[in-house]
């Protein structure tokens, strides 16, 4: 087993390949009146209880609320509205264990979905925590190329992304929630590691003792270009025999080349030969302990 105990910067990497202009096709005008008659009667024609949008055109909706509005509110003023909070035991549980397995296994069975999304250290938290949302149906787990039936439970409240911040995933502005936050841009599905620390975690302590499976360390490196840091704390290791608390990370660029994915005791973290990534409170680099706003 490699262990590897050096951190390095986070620098997204986003890009977007051109698009080919369309060329404009002339139709018969018999064709467009048949047409026309067509999407006039499919209007009409009211969708089954198994109809669903694509995921690319899902949008934040108050559908499957009830008939009261109890899920718009933010009770505890932490920016994510109420129906998008794991209330119970059993969810909770499914999530961080979807979480941590999804970001360890990308160092022991790194999928080719997974290589071509994460990048740096954000990507990689936000990849497991998207995909721990999902149904784990059998397409899914062939196309991370998990063999077997792998039984860590689903989240059972919603399954992204039909839940009521629809393809949204993490905050990215200040504030408590607001229901205009489900149509202006509030919630994407990126966010960098300083909008996961501020507007999408809450602080447990500053001492990495307090951490639970699916808690994040995060750092701040003043003069680097990506300041700040994550590291998502693992615990037990679904892939190591030792009895041991594990971390795993992405390094993020290095020297101009494409970083890692690592993984490390975090009782060796704590011996770091650069005392800046140590996590102890006598750190002025170190954060802290955070969780997930869903998860409060």
């Amino acid at each position: 087993m490699r262990r590897e105990t050096v951190l390095f910067g986070c620098r997204p990497i986003v890009s977007v390949a051109p698009q080919p202009a369309r060329p404009f096709v002339f139709l018969p005008a018999s064709i467009v009146l048949l047409a026309a008659v067509f999407l006039l009667f499919a209007a009409n024609v009211k969708q089954g209880p198994g109809s669903q949008r694509p995921v690319l055109e899902q949008r934040a909706t108050v559908e499957g609320l009830g008939e009261t509005t109890s899920g718009l509110t933010d009770r505890l003023g932490g920016g994510l509205p109420d129906a998008a909070r794991l209330d119970r035991p059993e969810d909770r549980e499914a999530f961080v264990r979807w979480l941590t397995y999804l970001a360890e296994s990308q160092f022991y069975r790194p999928s080719r979905e997974a290589a071509v999304e994460i990048r740096d250290c954000s990507s990689l938290v936000r990849f497991a925590y998207r995909n721990a949302l999902v149904a784990h149906s059998a397409a899914w787990r062939e196309s991370m190329g998990m063999a077997g039936q792998l039984e860590l439970g689903d989240v059972q409240k919603f399954k992204y992304p039909n839940w009521i911040l629809g393809s949204g995933l993490f905050r990215t502005r200040p504030g408590p929630f607001a229901p205009r936050d489900l149509t202006d841009g509030t919630f994407t599905q990126f966010a960098d590691a300083a909008a996961l620390l501020h507007y999408n975690t809450f602080i447990v302590s500053r001492d990495i003792r307090s951490a639970r499976a699916g808690d994040i360390l995060f750092y701040h490196q003043p003069g680097q270009a990506e300041p700040y840091h994550s590291v998502l704390f693992v615990g037990r290791s679904y892939f190591q025999p030792q009895h041991a608390d594990w971390v795993v990370y992405h390094t993020g660029d290095m020297n101009g080349r494409w970083g890692q994915i690592r993984e490390v005791e975090a009782a060796l973290l704590m011996r770091h030969p650069d005392p800046r990534w140590r996590p102890l409170a006598a750190n002025p680099r170190f954060l802290g302990v955070y969780r997930f706003e869903l998860l409060r």
